[in-house]
């Protein structure tokens, strides 16, 4: 049966005017670089709509429960898959949607509207672990994994370690080669997805005295000898979204499983992560926009001293400087996905996205509480979650502080030419 995604792929029309829109046939084509970042091609539009539909009526109701359980209910996980959200840009051949990165940065931000767990759960899926084994895996590792990981497996994407965060590179984990296996020793932190994940791309240094350029990248499945997945961290936010520690004893895996070659592992990290920034910036614009719209109704309805309390001028003021914030933080964050599509230069562009919109998220939850006053204080109302979710953003793939370190350095490279 045709997934969601290519039923909307199909019955979608291109409008008539060609000097607007470029073909947007599987959602591949950008928008024509003239008009404004936010004029979708009626593809994009009509995934946009339909996954905000989705979100609302198969997600909706289980967020709380999903909360209160810290597990994606198993409807949800299928929904996902049925609806081609875990294979947006994997091609056709491989059972998924071949959308273009946008069209996915769009479908992230739309389910963060309503859960950003569930978002991040299809964000990390598709942007680092599909991603990874469509642009470095040979022909066998793709046809064996993607047709799955688009239709009913999930993947993680290990790299970080009790004692390698930012410094991702001076990860402990080893891989030694035996005959024609490959033998991994060590262990991994803060991996997500890895409660439900059937498969794991694990970063291991294969040769610790070549530094960083040892690390190589490796494919394990779930069920590997040795292999183990502990219980998941008991979080402040994104509670649904399964974050575990992997330990491996020993895990013995053939050397058909190496992603890339040797030593690539690092440039195959670096590439993905620069595109999960952009994930993670349109994670963080779809939460601060879902809180924003959850309260603006209550400002509306609210009455204080004879009248609404959004016609104060004070709220007022608020309410339009945090919506200003917001249309910024969505510019952004279209334009790096947009120049990600065009294979320009974007990595200067991702940084900014990810950290501004991440600091607009936080801001805006915050607001979101004020203007709720004390009913924004409980659970009866998703502001407080919303408020919980942000804080991540400014911590994982890469902290505001490293994104800001990624700007400076642009710009003194830009000025030094």
């Amino acid at each position: 049966m045709a997934t969601l995604a290519r039923q909307v792929l199909k019955s979608a029309k291109i409008i008539g005017a060609r000097n607007i829109f470029v073909s947007a046939k599987n959602c591949h084509e950008a928008v024509a670089a003239q008009l404004p970042l936010t004029i979708l091609s009626e593809d994009e539009r009509a995934m946009q709509e339909t996954v905000s539909r989705l979100a609302k009526d198969q997600i909706g109701p289980y967020v709380r429960q999903m909360e209160n359980d810290k597990k994606f209910t198993d409807s949800v996980v299928k929904s996902l898959f049925e609806n081609g959200l875990m294979g947006i840009q994997t091609p056709t051949e491989f059972n998924g949607s071949e959308c273009n990165f946008l069209t996915a940065m769009l479908i992230v931000e739309e389910l963060s509207k309503v859960d950003p767990a569930v978002a991040a759960f299809v964000d990390i899926h598709n942007t680092l672990v599909n991603s990874v084994i469509f642009k470095y895996g040979n022909k066998e590792q793709q046809e064996k994994y993607l047709p799955r990981l688009a239709t009913d497996m999930v993947g993680s994407f290990a790299l970080t370690e009790p004692s390698s965060g930012t410094d991702a590179f001076s990860l402990k984990t080893t891989a030694k080669k035996v005959g024609n296996d490959i033998v991994i020793n060590g262990s991994k932190m803060w991996i997500s997805n890895s409660d439900f994940s059937g498969v794991f791309l694990i970063m291991a240094n294969a040769d610790p005295s070549k530094g960083y350029k040892g690390i190589t990248c490796f494919i394990v499945d779930r069920d590997t000898p040795g292999f183990t997945i502990n219980k998941p961290e008991d979080k402040l936010g994104i509670v649904a979204s399964g974050t575990c520690m992997l330990t491996f004893e020993d895990v013995k895996i053939p050397e058909s499983n190496i992603v890339g070659s040797y030593g690539q592992g690092y440039k195959i990290a670096i590439d993905v992560l620069n595109e999960g920034r952009i994930g993670i910036a349109a994670q963080m614009l779809g939460l601060a926009q879902g809180c924003f719209d959850a309260t603006i109704p209550y400002t509306l309805e609210r009455q204080q001293f004879g009248q609404p309390i959004f016609n104060f001028q004070g709220m007022q003021h608020q309410i339009a400087q945090i919506a200003t914030e917001i249309e910024c933080a969505r510019l952004l964050t279209y334009n790096a996905a947009r120049l990600l599509d065009q294979k320009l230069p974007y990595i200067k562009e991702a940084s900014m996205a990810k950290y501004f919109a991440c600091e607009v998220a936080q801001k805006a939850t915050i607001k979101c509480i004020d203007w709720m006053g004390g009913v924004g204080f409980t659970k009866d109302f998703p502001q407080e979650k919303f408020y919980r979710d942000c804080k991540i953003g400014s911590i994982y793939e890469g902290t505001s502080n490293i994104q800001l370190t990624t700007i400076a350095k642009a710009i003194q490279k830009q000025f030094s030419q």
